[in-house]
């Protein structure tokens, strides 16, 4: 219950006093003035000059963390761009070495096709020698081998058909033959 000051006739002053003198009994007021004591004391020792403090240092740590997460998100960006662009650079060499590879197997192949080419030409030709030396051998050994068969056919044939006095003689001008191309 309010009371005014003009219904008391009393000034001011004491128009509170009689108020509050008017209220022990309600709990609430009792909580309501330790509330306001509770602000003042605040208050007189600055304690919002202190919590606004805390909260601005504490917007300045976010701040420079979020400027910190900023940098490090760009300097990621960064690393992985780069990380990107060294991935297809090596992916561009791998190609160009797989193609140089293809390139150089394909040349092995056409010089290892050539080179065995040459080498069965050769061989060929060596072979084609051989068989005519041996043909050029064989026929030099049948004319031998003529040659002796006629000459031991000749031979049988002066035996028999020469009589011994032709015989002396043909080995009498034989020997006289000889012996003039000693002298």
């Amino acid at each position: 219950m309010m009371l005014r000051a003009e219904d008391t006739g009393h000034g001011e002053s004491g128009g509170i006093m009689e108020w509050l003198a008017a209220q022990p009994g309600d709990p609430s007021f009792y909580a309501f003035l330790a509330l306001i004591a509770f602000f003042a004391i605040l208050l007189r020792f600055g304690v919002h000059k202190t919590i606004a403090k805390s909260l601005d240092d504490r917007a300045d740590a976010i701040r420079a963390e979020l400027d910190e997460a900023k940098r490090l998100r760009e300097e990621a960006q960064e690393m992985l761009a780069s990380y990107q662009r060294k991935q297809r650079e090596a992916e561009a060499e791998a190609e160009a070495i797989v193609a140089q590879a293809k390139s150089e197997a394909k040349m092995l192949k056409a010089e290892a096709r050539k080179e065995m080419t040459e080498r069965l030409e050769r061989r060929t030709a060596m072979a084609e020698q051989r068989i005519a030396q041996a043909e050029a051998q064989a026929a030099a050994e049948v004319k031998a081998a003529a040659a002796e068969l006629a000459a031991q056919a000749a031979e049988e044939i002066l035996k028999t058909q020469l009589k011994k006095t032709d015989l002396n003689k043909i080995v009498d001008a034989d020997i006289k033959t000889v012996g003039e191309k000693l002298n």
